[in-house]
């Protein structure tokens, strides 16, 4: 087996031996951890004999760990040669083999929760075929080299998974080096220099492909680099493999926790250089609501969600904040870049915990840009996505390139890709190595083109108003608009039909309670109210209709007085009386016209001021902003609705990134006449069809 397709189709092929026992979505748990050993095996080979001389005279792992050149060893009696030789004890040598394992290559089989799989597969005669077929494949890495071991956990996790929800997608390799161009762009001189050590933390990082990706690209650029990756995955399976590549590499595995990003923040304290992310589209976060609702509240910027909380069925804004709160706050800062669907552009009202978010991050200047991807990228899902890069350090100095400070860049890479000669599922496009290249130049240029745009940070804010219209009513007692006031939810609470003959079918029991029977009660006394309340104004209809509330109240008062009514009932039938009429007095409350809710209206004006830095409270920012407000007013509201005004007490500041509003380009549409010549040329056809079909019938009939 020379290439990686034929390592991925000889263990795939291994797979179907477990047909039957396994459904399909299943192989994965046997297939992954049998690969992660036979890795480890291959490994070990070549001084496996060296470590079991080595161990009768000391136990001691670092001494032994000298001898294999990596950091853990196998002092068992057995490698999958050996295991061979003994079928009938097969799977108790193997538990044996696993044993001999140093503790940091035991628990990651421990996550595989593998041991229940050799009961199974030894039940089934079908342990001894699975390792002897995996003894065919060679995965030392002279042979399969780090990264190409990568790709193929990677392709098997996708083809186990290819039925996943689309939020559970794995990172296509292109992408991947794409935002670890468009990352690291502009960097070279800090990752060249001598002695140079980068941290790079992904904490969503699934199988460690993007830790990987970064790893490479700068250790090309450095050779004498010393990168140090943490990584933080939910998944044991995929944590599991991502902490043996990790150990197979020489690096410090320990940096790999299994954990809950969300709840449990598995490195406290730690700040990197870069960040990388790719987190599951539109994962929810309701099951863990207490936990981070609890960190905003009582930790805010002191914790890691202190700008908001978005609505609990996407968790894709947490991740960031996450994300953000690793940020190194020193004279380099720190870089990031995140993989988001459009959900994150735009999702929320302002003032909600989204839009609050974007706030908190734009008006910070961390919002560097955001690259748009082509559709049908990723294997489960065909969905737009973006890549999201910021910065806590935007260049301020011309000379030491493009002042990219209060600005953000938007760059359409949607058109970037070459159809596959065959899907992966949901996957049909790639971007290839030159267009890679052509989106980061066009991100590094940091010019306008028809890819890239560039705007100030205040361009996607904006401010809600709220435009309020006066309250006029008509009031009339008549038989239709007394029908109306059971449309009052204040006067319809008061007898409940359904409620009442359940109640009262119980109370022939002599379980029947005191409790129950009070309700019963206050049903039939509300039944008794409202027959009182529409007894009394069936006995004073009139067609006499009142323009003015307060007179109509008085009126309305001496008809119901004695039944002394709470004011919310009162008011509820006067309402269930009343109907909208332009030509009536206004309604005024507190000497001032009173609203009227169902014409309130909302207008959302461009900021006018520049944002000089991120407060939590907008109330003096949008006191600055009265000015712009009224001069809208005036202009864009007042000509058609003259007798409306602002309620300046609610205004809020929003936030949103209305990507693809800045590339629209307006296609012109065919004339009504060109329209109307191929309706014409249709209906020709169509008559022409119709006569072959009729001339057809007519001569088999004869």
């Amino acid at each position: 087996m020379t290439n990686f397709g034929e390592k991925i189709n000889f263990i795939w092929n291994i797979a179907n031996l477990l047909r039957g026992p396994y459904k399909q979505e299943r192989y994965g748990d046997v297939i992954l951890p049998m690969a992660v050993l036979r890795r480890f095996d291959c490994l070990l080979e070549d001084s496996k004999e060296e470590v079991l001389e080595k161990a009768e005279e000391v136990d001691i792992d670092k001494i032994l760990n000298k001898i294999t050149g990596y950091n853990f060893n196998n002092t068992s009696v057995y490698d999958f040669d050996k295991l061979l030789d003994d079928p009938d004890n097969i799977a108790e040598n193997l538990r044996a083999y696993i044993r001999g394992f140093t503790p940091n290559i035991r628990e990651i089989i421990e996550n595989f929760d593998f041991d229940k799989e050799i009961s199974k597969l030894d039940k089934n005669n079908l342990l001894y075929l699975v390792i002897k077929e995996f003894n065919k494949i060679d995965l030392h890495p002279d042979v399969v080299a780090n990264q190409e071991m990568g790709y193929i956990f990677e392709e098997l996790i996708r083809r186990f998974s290819e039925n996943a929800d689309a939020g559970d997608h794995y990172t296509p390799r292109e992408v991947i080096r794409l935002m670890v161009n468009l990352l690291l762009t502009g960097e070279e001189d800090e990752l060249t220099n001598e002695g140079n050590i980068t941290t790079v933390g992904d904490f969503a990082c699934g199988t460690g492909g993007m830790l990987s990706e970064m790893t490479k690209y700068i250790t090309e650029m450095n050779p004498n680099a010393q990168v140090e990756v943490f990584g933080q995955e939910i998944n044991p399976q995929s944590y599991a493999i991502c902490k043996s590549d990790i150990l197979i590499k020489g690096q410090n595995a320990g940096n790999i926790v299994l954990g809950n990003s969300f709840t449990e923040d598995g490195h406290q304290g730690l700040k990197v250089r870069y960040g990388i992310m790719n987190p599951p589209f539109g994962v929810s976060w309701r099951k863990y609501s207490k936990e981070i609702k609890n960190e905003h509240k009582e930790l805010g910027f002191d914790g890691r969600f202190g700008a908001g909380t978005p609505r609990t069925s996407d968790g894709s804004l947490l991740f960031l904040q996450h994300l953000i709160s690793k940020m190194k706050d020193d004279e380099k800062g720190s870089r990031i870049a995140i993989v988001f669907n459009g959900s994150p552009l735009f999702t929320g009202d302002a003032g909600s915990g989204e839009s609050e978010i974007r706030r908190w991050i734009i008006e910070n200047d961390l919002l560097e840009g955001i690259v748009a991807l082509p559709e049908n990228l990723f294997y489960n899902t065909g969905i737009a996505t973006y890549i999201w890069i910021l910065s806590n350090r935007k260049n301020d100095n011309l000379e030491t390139g493009a002042v990219r400070k209060d600005k953000i860049q938007l760059v359409d890479a949607t058109e970037f890709y070459e159809n596959m000669r065959k899907s992966l599922g949901e996957k049909r496009h790639k971007i290839t190595d030159e267009q890679i290249d052509e989106i980061t130049r066009i991100y590094g240029d940091f010019k306008e083109n028809e890819y890239c745009k560039i705007f100030d940070k205040e361009e996607f804010g904006y401010l809600k108003v709220r435009v309020e219209r006066p309250l006029k009513l008509n009031f009339k007692i008549t038989e239709d608009r007394i029908e109306n006031i059971y449309s009052e939810n204040t006067f319809n609470k008061l007898f409940d039909e359904e409620k009442y003959q359940k109640l009262a079918k119980l109370s022939e029991a002599p379980e029947f309670s005191t409790k129950q029977e009070k309700k019963l009660d206050k049903l039939k006394q509300g039944r008794e109210l409202q027959e009182k309340i529409l007894a009394r104004l069936r006995e004073n209809t009139s067609d006499k209709l009142y323009k003015n509330r307060k007179e109509f109240k008085k009126v309305l008062k001496e008809i119901l007085g004695d039944l002394d009514l709470k004011r919310s009932l009162f008011k509820a039938v006067y309402n269930g009386l009343s109907k909208r009429d332009e030509s009536a007095n206004y309604c005024m409350k507190g000497g001032k016209k009173q609203h009227d809710t169902d014409l309130r209206d909302y207008e959302r004006i461009d900021l006018s001021q520049k944002v000089e830095e991120y407060k939590e409270d907008t109330s003096d920012f949008v006191e600055g902003e009265k000015e712009n407000i009224t001069a809208y007013f005036e202009r864009e509201v007042k000509p058609h609705v003259p007798e409306a005004w602002v309620d300046y007490s609610y205004t809020r500041v929003g936030y949103e990134i209305p990507f693809t509003r800045y590339f629209y380009e307006f296609e012109e549409l065919e004339s009504s006449a060109k329209i109307k010549e191929e309706i014409e040329e249709i209906e020709s056809e169509i008559q022409g069809l119709m006569k072959q079909v009729l001339e057809l019938g007519d001569s088999g009939g004869a």
